[in-house]
């Protein structure tokens, strides 16, 4: 029987892309991102990362708000529909393809450590081995006192993408010896419009 860290053969995300077959793709700037930057959580002058992006709208959402933005992505496809966009909006973002967390000394990390970690996709479409690792990078990337702004996939099914991320097991992954937490209640769950309604919990994890 599979359980929930089980996994489907690798997922092939360049080839999803090129087919234009990407049912979690909103379409549209997150509603939990723009009440990071009407509350001023992402705010001009700050350095974010945004792993996974995808053809996310956040990029030059971000990129035109002031933010110093690097956006990375496995597909080579999403990252040159990222590079078209912000060509054409005259905006500056630097750009990544490929496995941010490679690991060795090969594994990324920006050159000075950013203001926050815009968490979209990343954390619930990597297999659920990998997470320890995400968990780590993260804490290399962030400033002390830099946030990771974290949507947070809810669902029942076992296996993925996208794997489930309860609470539970964030609380587990993101240890308060590393992060401070906000309280559960104050997560703002997200219905997902293309995921049938699944809710992602919206929240701010400051790294210690």
């Amino acid at each position: 029987m599979r359980d929930e860290t089980d996994e489907r053969p690798p997922f092939e995300w360049e080839e999803r892309f090129r087919a234009d077959d990407t049912p979690w793709e909103r379409g549209d700037v997150h509603p939990a991102a723009r009440m990071w930057l009407e509350a001023g959580e992402l705010a001009p002058g700050m350095s974010v990362i945004i792993p996974g992006c995808g053809r996310c709208p956040e990029v030059t959402a971000f990129a035109r708000a002031g933010l110093n933005v690097t956006a990375a992505d496995l597909s080579e496809t999403a990252i040159d529909w990222q590079k078209a966009r912000i060509a054409e909006d005259k905006l500056s973002a630097v750009t990544i393809q490929g496995d941010i967390l490679k690991p060795g000394h090969a594994a990324w990390s920006p050159d000075q450590p950013v203001d926050r970690v815009y968490e979209q996709t990343f954390l619930c479409a990597i297999p659920p081995r990998l997470r320890e690792a995400y968990e780590a990078s993260l804490i290399k990337w962030l400033k002390p006192g830099g946030k990771l702004l974290a949507l947070f996939m809810q669902k029942d099914e076992r296996g993925g993408p996208p794997y489930g991320c309860s609470l539970e097991a964030m609380h587990a992954l993101f240890p308060q010896e590393r992060w401070i937490w906000p309280e559960d209640a104050e997560f703002v769950p997200v219905p997902h419009p293309s995921l049938n309604g699944k809710p992602e919990l919206a929240g701010a994890l400051t790294r210690r």
